[in-house]
């Protein structure tokens, strides 16, 4: 095993990642629910603040690891237009896949985030942490997504990952940091001593934490945090 649970890939992960320490411009953002645990250690160590970015693929019917869009936090889908009228999916097809999707989506933003505004992504170098990359399809459709936020640099970062999908990430994003990319691969819980699933409340009490000690190193410096923002009115993309 590589790593004991998803605290030490975490803390492990952060030791990439120090060229971002302390910088006022970073964010982390993890992906529920696995990828929270590692966000808080990357987090926790760069001195950045940690949220979650939620999305969820909408997959082909039948075919649903073949992603032909997602919608994520913030109100924003995107749509692989070209795919849609290759395979000729109909409009109501994608609508009741996505407003399915959407439920899912508010219910665990509800769950993690209650009535807080996602935080504003415009301007930042964003950190997007995950506990692994197998085939990356939900990462690819993060940062997709993430994209239309008009952040400044995207970086991905998880502790292990297939080295193909790691290195097809180079051209989607600004920055792709696999600390650990064995083979043969097969599967992200092969590479831990204790894969056990992250539950809801779970990443509530790590969102909760990793907010208390950022307002408590805050306070100590006689400054308050920064509040969260929401980055505006809902869209739809279609690239």
């Amino acid at each position: 095993m590589l790593f004991r649970d998803r605290s030490d890939a975490g803390r492990r992960l952060a030791a990439r990642l120090q060229g971002y320490a302390r910088r006022p411009d970073v964010i982390v953002l993890a992906l529920p629910r696995g990828g929270v645990p590692v966000g808080y250690e990357v987090a926790r160590a760069l001195g950045a603040p940690l949220d979650v970015f939620l999305v969820r693929k909408l997959g082909f019917p039948g075919q649903e690891e073949l992603a032909m869009g997602a919608i994520a936090s913030g109100g924003v889908r995107v749509l692989n237009t070209s795919l849609l009228r290759r395979f000729h999916v109909p409009d109501d097809t994608v609508e009741g896949i996505a407003t399915r999707e959407l439920a899912e989506l508010e219910r665990r933003e509800r769950a993690y985030r209650g009535s807080t505004a996602p935080p504003s992504v415009r301007g930042k170098a964003v950190i997007l942490v995950d506990d692994g990359l197998a085939t990356g399809s939900t990462m690819r459709a993060a940062a997709a997504a993430l994209r239309r936020m008009d952040p400044a640099r995207i970086v991905v970062a998880v502790p292990v990952g297939a080295e193909s999908s790691c290195e097809e990430f180079g051209g989607l994003v600004d920055e792709v940091v696999c600390a650990e990319t064995p083979e043969p691969f097969r599967a992200v819980g092969q590479w831990y001593d204790d894969f056990a699933q992250t539950s809801d409340e779970e990443v509530r009490e790590i969102l909760r934490r990793a907010h208390t000690e950022r307002a408590e190193a805050a306070k100590r410096k006689g400054r308050a945090p920064e509040p969260a923002a929401s980055d505006g009115p809902k869209r739809a993309i279609h690239p």
